[in-house]
């Protein structure tokens, strides 16, 4: 089902009508029920709470946690500071809960999960459920509540982001009135051709933050003034011919180059812009030489959104695998088959599996696991990336017929929130109690390191400044991920996961210890990621001026690149990226001519990458920006 301005105009509706239920139920639930005032900002003290049984005064502590958190170390936070925690707190339990329901009905159309929401307590699954439980959970509505707490819980193992009941965005839940209103409003009839389609989660992700918000967000400021408008401004879903045509031109370029043009990805590919001398040059173009194991290749998007460049990437990655087991074959069998080069100790496909179904069972997990890389500065969009990402491994799964008992178990992936890294000083100093000293003052340093990440991402070169920390704690070369100050890194990483998880899970610290070592742990996740290099980077990059307090450090780090954070992206992505590598943008055309950006058009993209593939789109592409945009692709030299 095409994605065309009516079909979008009706999704924009429902996430608008789903996102002003939700918030308007949980400002209310704060207010009434757990002392805590949006409007105001006031929170009330929790002996004054006497109305609540232990459960909700449990969950009226640690909503409290979670404030203190989101005020960071404020010891006495203004009036504005304390309405907008308490405003996030309901706009996060909102996102959470549509993004979840959205969720179990898009399992619901490719058969991962029985009909539990489309019909609400009506459906089969929880009509069976209610047998069983017959009135021992309460009545229809509660018990129907606890029926969709087990499927949170049952799909929580796989993608904790946005299932984990006990996550600080998960701690509300909408009262059974709301709670079917917003069940009719996700079942309306027009809707259900969508929760077929691919996109349609990334649509939700698109709208819940309103065009309203984002020409308010413009008036009050000329730049972002933190992460969040940041995110919200340049919020714009890459329509999937522009996706397709930049992975082909990037992506399976890449794969076709590197097998002498006997990639069937050619013939598939259908943006794949292709010289007229490539067909004719073929055959002598498909000479044997070593190709790199797909497992060994990587693919970044740097502001992945819903990771729509992900999904197409995860269909072209299948292909690049299933050639890879062919060719291994034929290399086995014939002396001028082709060869592969992969570094020690990785063993060919063909002797990791016993069987071509066996490989072709583990193959979404494969791509999950190894191939495909995102990051954005918006923790809701690591959420929605990471389900889809997941969602489209199950399909893959259920087109191949292997059932949910036998599909291999997948990881956390590697989509990473650009977190801010947590900032209550008594946490850091009894975390860093248990700690060796050594370590201790590593972890201390990195933290102030990850300062600027929320605003900046991937545009913080924190691999760059990580060996002079290393150097000045343990001694060394100062030349991170390179010989012994790579392994002196990965030993101290290793025992800085070990303190912050059992820091987690312990109780001396409340919940709180539990927010800050999830937020630690996900800043060391972000050090390992721009700890690789990449062969492909594909992105939508946020462009204009940068979030106010990080202009010094774009413009001191990116001299030639300053005047727009989208051409900063260009030359970020440039410098992750291998010799040989791609990087593929569609961004604003107005780099490409405009007098400011010659010396970055000269010193960035002239004199390191050679250019590829560049197409003039004009204006009505993205969504309601009103901007010239064009599509390019960059090979690194």
């Amino acid at each position: 089902m095409p994605f065309d301005d009516s079909t979008r105009t009706r999704l924009q509706s429902f996430v608008g009508a789903a996102r002003d239920l939700l918030a308007e139920e949980f400002a209310w639930q704060l207010q009434q029920t757990y002392g805590m005032d949006p409007a105001s900002g006031e929170v009330a003290d929790l002996d004054r709470l006497s109305h609540l049984d232990d459960r909700t005064l449990s969950t009226a502590r640690i909503l409290r946690e979670i404030y203190t958190h989101y005020l960071g170390a404020s010891a006495n936070p203004p009036v504005q500071a304390r309405r907008h925690a308490l405003e996030r707190i309901a706009r996060e339990q909102a996102f959470t809960v549509l993004n979840r329901l959205a969720a179990l009905r898009l399992m619901e159309a490719r058969g991962i999960l029985l009909e539990s929401v489309a019909k609400g307590p009506q459906s089969r699954a929880f009509q069976l459920y209610q047998r069983v439980a017959g009135t021992a959970l309460g009545d229809t509505g509660e018990t129907y509540q606890v029926f969709l707490f087990s499927l949170f819980d049952m799909f929580a193992a796989d993608l904790p982001a946005l299932f984990d009941r006990f996550a600080p965005t998960a701690r509300l839940f909408p009262r059974n009135a709301a709670l079917l209103r917003l069940l009719d409003l996700l079942n309306a009839p027009d809707l259900e051709p969508l929760w077929g389609e691919d996109e349609t989660i990334g649509w939700i992700y698109q709208y819940f933050n309103s065009a309203e918000e984002r020409r308010r967000m413009r008036k009050q400021s000329g730049a972002p003034r933190n992460s969040r408008e940041l995110a919200v401004r340049n919020q714009f879903f890459t329509p999937r011919y522009v996706v397709e045509f930049l992975v082909d031109n990037a992506l399976a370029r890449q794969w076709i180059d590197m097998s002498g043009g006997r990639s069937d990805l050619k013939h598939t590919c259908r943006f794949l812009v292709r010289g007229s001398d490539e067909d004719q040059n073929e055959d002598e173009d498909a000479a044997p030489r070593p190709i790199r194991d797909p497992r060994t290749l990587r693919l970044l998007d740097p502001a992945c959104g819903s990771m729509h460049f992900g999904l197409y990437a995860f269909d072209v990655f299948y292909q690049i695998y299933r050639e890879a087991w062919t060719w291994e074959e034929a290399g086995e069998e014939e002396e001028d088959g082709p060869t592969f080069d992969r570094p020690p100790g990785l063993t060919p496909l063909h002797q990791t599996y016993a069987t071509e179904d066996a490989f072709l069972r583990d193959l979404p997990r494969l791509i999950l696991e190894h191939n495909i890389h995102g990051v954005d500065i918006d923790p809701r969009a690591a959420q929605i990336a990471s389900l889809a990402l997941w969602l489209r491994a199950q399909r893959a799964w259920h087109d191949g017929g292997v059932t949910r008992q036998d599909r291999p178990a997948v990881g956390r992936g590697h989509v990473v929130a650009a977190m801010a890294p947590p900032a209550e000083e008594d946490l850091r100093r009894d975390l860093m109690a248990t700690m060796d000293p050594l370590d201790a003052d590593l972890f201390e340093r990195t933290l102030v390191l990850l300062k600027g990440l929320p605003e900046l991402g991937v545009l913080l070169r924190v691999e760059q400044d990580l060996p002079k920390l290393v150097k000045a704690v343990y001694g060394g070369h100062g030349d991170l991920f390179k010989a012994e100050d790579a392994r002196q890194w990965r030993r101290a990483e290793e025992r800085l996961r070990d303190h912050l998880e059992a820091f987690a899970r312990s109780t001396a610290g409340g919940y709180r210890a539990h927010l800050f070592a999830e937020d630690a742990l996900e800043g060391l996740r972000f050090v390992d990621l721009l700890a690789n290099t990449y062969d492909v980077i594909v992105m939508n990059p946020p462009f204009g001026s940068p979030c106010s307090g990080q202009e010094q450090y774009v413009k001191s780090n990116y001299n030639f690149s300053k005047n727009d954070i989208l051409a900063v992206f260009v030359e970020r992505g440039i410098e992750m990226l291998c010799v040989g590598g791609f990087l593929a943008a569609i961004t604003s055309k107005t780099v490409f001519y405009q007098p400011g950006f010659e010396v970055w058009r000269r010193e960035i993209v002239c004199k390191r990458t050679n250019p590829t593939v560049f197409a003039d789109l004009g204006y009505g592409v993205l969504d309601e920006a009103m901007v010239e945009v064009a599509c390019f692709c960059l090979e690194v030299k």
